[in-house]
């Protein structure tokens, strides 16, 4: 993902233009997002409290789900919130260390998803190509160790991303940013700069976070396919897909929204229709991935019901009393 600190920077504030054309509709707006922003902490939050809960769950492949439902919470919150409170105010104004910090945590916690995506495709090849020698494999330290590598390895290479571009812009002039939050993009035309190291930079840095692991998890799912086909009875093919087809549309959905963006963005100069590509994946995809999981997991979905039956329960209960 791409990142960078503003040096010797002429302004303190910055100003988000947003859905500056859409004047008349932003409170239409503003219900939508939100409404969808609420359905993504509600059902992220399910999966984190259903895996932690259930016992059935405590297994690496739901291990690895909640660390990817507590990075999607963090996620679009990181984006979301402040996108919210601005279509409501007249002035869309961000101090110039807010703006640093959340390009940060959004190029970050990407990083840390496509690292995260990969893990969890590593897992399910070892579970069906690999299943005699699967628990010792992957065991608990393992699991953890992989996690806490992918956390660390993500928001290192971002800090390191920073410090190597923030060498070679300087950021004056105008102080409008046109979009609705602090991406890369619009903050590279504020820069009075040459952004050619920058821009190399970032592109390594793409290639690396982004192309390398969405490779290896085509790969891994390669070896997954023709293993399950090599399967005799089309019950355990089923079964073995089950395992892993949820993960395979979160993936798809993932690098599809993100691909599809990155060409139509080379391909186009609008700037509207960027905006509109980007909540792809800041703002549907994090919503997306708990439905998925809810709707194609069986036990994911019962344990979900559980907590939910127990949650109306309880407001019945409160209301009654």
């Amino acid at each position: 993902m791409e990142t960078f600190i503003f040096r010797n920077a002429t302004m303190s504030v910055l100003i988000l233009l947003g859905f500056g054309n859409l004047h008349k509709f932003q409170i239409l707006i503003f219900s939508l997002f939100l409404g969808i922003y609420v359905i993504t902490l509600v059902g992220n939050v399910l999966i984190l409290v259903a895996v932690s809960l259930d016992k059935r769950l405590h297994t690496p492949m739901y291990f690895f789900l909640g660390n990817l439902s507590f990075l999607e919470i963090w996620y679009t919150s990181n984006i979301s919130p402040k996108m919210l409170v601005d279509l409501l105010r007249k002035e869309k104004d961000i101090s110039l260390p807010a703006c640093i910090i959340q390009l940060y945590f959004f190029c970050a916690l990407g990083t840390v998803e496509c690292f995260l995506l990969l893990l969890m495709s590593y897992d399910r090849y070892l579970a069906i190509c690999n299943p005699l020698n699967y628990a010792q494999l992957m065991n608990w330290n393992c699991c953890f160790k992989l996690t806490a590598d992918t956390w660390f390895g993500g928001f290192l290479l971002a800090a390191v991303l920073n410090f190597i571009v923030s060498t070679s812009l300087t950021i004056c002039g105008s102080n409008h940013v046109d979009h609705f939050f602090c991406d890369l993009t619009p903050l590279l035309k504020l820069s009075c700069s040459d952004t050619h190291i920058a821009e190399m930079t970032i592109f390594v840095a793409c290639f690396a976070v982004s192309l390398i692991p969405f490779l290896l998890t085509i790969t891994s799912y390669v070896y997954i396919i023709m293993t399950i086909f090599k399967i005799p009875s089309s019950c355990g093919k089923r079964k073995a897909f089950s395992t892993c087809g949820s993960h395979l549309i979160v993936v798809g959905t993932f690098y599809g929204t993100l691909g599809i963006t990155y060409a139509i963005s080379i391909g186009t100069q609008s700037i509207e229709l960027n905006k509109m590509l980007s909540l792809l994946y800041t703002v549907l995809t994090p919503m997306l991935n708990p439905i998925v999981y809810s709707l194609r997991n069986k036990e994911v979905k019962e344990t979900v019901s559980k907590l939910l039956n127990k949650i109306s329960a309880f407001i019945y209960w409160s209301d009654a009393t």
